[in-house]
């Protein structure tokens, strides 16, 4: 399961609001969205507005961007950048379809993926939206997948984790009341079961009012999202299909009653969306998947079970699906066996199973077929052509991988994932000054990217520029929520033998404005009464688990296993348990943070 770090604890009485559990489906990048007629007078208002006093815009994204910060660092968060792409752009797709789900921050939302063999998904605070492993690989087509996101965008859209803190600040007077009453029953004489069942009854209002509000979100969140996913124009039958794929998921666990649980029933959403799905205008055009859907499926499907056993099923798989009568998932199916190949590191086989999944995505003479709608998948058939080469590691392939990513790049200008891979063949081949000046362009268009100063370092370090390894890395860590590593490497870079005046002065003023940081930082922390979960031995870790319906503040999901936590979202929570504890120093993943605008770095 997914460990965190124990400094979220200082948030736990923000975090226990996130926990309104949805469990969610996965879709791959989308091409542009078909126009679908809304129709006004089903459109429900944005709610959120009115939390606004428990849990402001801008504190709820700086939450969610310190969670994230300690998800990235698991060895199961999934930091694979075709799947990473894919998700964002499928994602940020929907969202142009929701209005009012950015808020007043214009905040740009993340989706992410971690290894998980529970079918789930879940919402942070802020807009960061995560899906199991097991989701993207049970999803069977975009619009299941679009079902699933629109539901989580539904709950950021709504700020049910703001209004679910309000919520419980109301209902925290409740067992207050009940002390106050059980005290006054004791002194007239009612004995001390009575005195008893007084507390016992107030908690227990508490709860249930707890249950009610998450129950209530929840089905507000499948209404928000049905119109999110019926207007960017995907099936709004592929939302029943998923619910009914997770009942059945539920038959083998058990589903609790449904006044204990904190989601509707799934039959009575299932009777609800059909009912909307009845009651619509007829849809226009319905979106088609797109290839790239079926690439990143056969990715996760690679990537769920790393072990020699779960690498034999995913053969197994996709020799099955390479019978079907269907053309995508053939293809989809050469993909991922290309894709197993590279990991088991067998390159020659990887490269035969390319070739063939290229092959079958071009017309064949005499065969009347239809034009198929949208990408050719060209895109990922390049990155994954440009690893099986990065993996051999022998000159002439390096110089093909080269040529190949740097014409990928031009082929495909706005794909961060082909941008980074170029830059690593460049390093790769010992062009690195060509891949310093490349990676000092990116790094001043995209400023929030660590895994561009990460790579910069990398080139600096083979150069010989020792200074400027250290600036870059401490830019990385600066976006990563490291601040203290950052300051470590400015250390370092000052120290360096090859430092200049110039570099020292870059470092000083850097240096100053981070201790500067810190100090805000902490000084904000204390306004706020979270001075309380500093440092590693303090307190609970958590981790995020598949999880079921559970008591409201404790955690709730849509997937069948129960469980304790806290994150909005189809189907998980965030758990609190043993875990390992957080480091400060570099962290193991990287996310395109929002925190500061980088030095200027030296050029050569």
């Amino acid at each position: 399961m997914l460990q965190l770090s124990p400094s979220v604890k200082r948030l736990r009485s923000v975090l226990t609001a996130l926990c309104l559990g949805a469990s969610a489906t996965l879709a791959l990048a989308a091409p542009t969205a078909t126009p679908v007629l809304r129709t006004p007078d089903a459109t429900l208002p944005t709610l959120g507005d009115a939390a606004r006093a428990d849990l402001s815009p801008v504190i709820e994204r700086k939450l969610g961007e310190e969670i994230m910060n300690d998800v990235r660092r698991d060895k199961d968060y999934l930091d694979d950048d075709a799947i990473i792409e894919y998700l964002n752009n499928f994602g940020e797709n929907l969202v142009t379809y929701a209005p009012g789900a950015r808020g007043e921050t214009n905040a740009d939302f993340f989706f992410f993926a971690v290894r998980d063999p529970m079918i789930n998904a879940f919402a942070l605070p802020g807009g960061f939206i995560g899906v199991h492993s097991q989701l993207l690989i049970a999803a069977q087509n975009e619009s299941e997948l679009a079902s699933v996101l629109s539901h989580e965008i539904g709950h950021v859209q709504q700020r049910h984790i703001a209004r679910m803190l309000g919520q419980q600040k109301q209902d925290a007077l409740l067992p207050l009341a009940a002390l106050i009453l059980a005290a006054l029953v004791g002194k007239a004489g009612g004995g001390a079961d009575a005195a008893m069942g007084v507390v016992m009854g107030g908690q227990g209002l508490a709860i249930q009012r707890q249950l009610n509000f998450s129950r209530d979100a929840e089905r507000e969140a499948d209404r928000v999202g049905f119109q999110t996913m019926r207007a960017a124009g995907y099936d709004t039958s592929g939302m029943v299909a998923f619910f009914k794929r997770l009942q059945g998921t539920t038959r083998l666990y058990g589903e609790a009653p449904a006044w204990l649980s904190s989601h509707p029933l799934t039959g009575e959403r299932i009777a609800d969306i059909q009912n909307r799905i009845r009651e619509a205008p007829k849809p226009g055009r319905i979106k088609p998947d797109s290839i790239e859907f079926h690439f990143v499926r056969a990715r996760a499907r690679v990537l769920q079970d790393p072990s020699a056993k779960g690498r034999e099923e995913t053969k197994a798989a996709f020799e099955t699906q390479l019978k079907q009568d269907n053309t995508q998932q053939q293809t989809a199916a050469m993909y991922g066996l290309a894709y197993l190949a590279l990991k088991q590191e067998d390159l020659k086989t990887a490269q035969g199973w390319l070739d063939k999944a290229r092959g079958s995505m071009k017309p064949r003479p005499g065969v009347l077929s239809a034009e198929r709608p949208g990408s050719d998948g060209s895109a990922m058939f390049a990155s994954l052509g440009t690893e099986i080469k990065l993996a051999s590691n022998q000159p002439e392939m390096l110089a093909q991988a080269v040529q190949e990513a740097e014409s990928a790049h031009q082929k495909f200008p706005l794909s961060r994932m082909l941008a980074r891979q170029y830059a690593d063949t460049l390093i790769a081949s010992g062009k690195l000054d060509q891949a310093a000046a490349f990676l000092r362009d990116q790094v001043q268009q995209y400023r929030e990217e660590p895994k561009l100063y990460d790579q910069l370092a990398k080139t600096y370090a083979a150069q010989g520029k020792i200074a400027l390894q250290h600036m870059a890395l401490a830019e990385s860590y600066v976006l990563s929520g490291a601040t203290p590593a950052a300051v470590d490497q400015l250390n370092l870079a000052r120290k360096a033998q090859d430092v200049s005046f110039y570099d020292q002065a870059v470092i000083d003023a850097r240096e100053r404005e981070l201790q500067q940081r810190q100090k805000d930082e902490k000084q904000e922390k204390k306004d706020r009464g979270e001075g309380f979960a500093a440092g590693p031995d303090r307190g609970p870790k958590l981790r995020i688990e598949s999880s079921g319906d559970t008591v409201p503040g404790t955690g709730s999901a849509f997937g069948p296993a129960g469980g304790t936590g806290f994150g909005a979202g189809f189907g998980a929570g965030l758990r609190t348990g043993a875990g390992a504890s957080g480091a400060t120093g570099a962290p193991l993943g990287r996310d395109p943070g929002r925190l500061t605008d980088p030095s200027p770095l030296r050029g050569q």
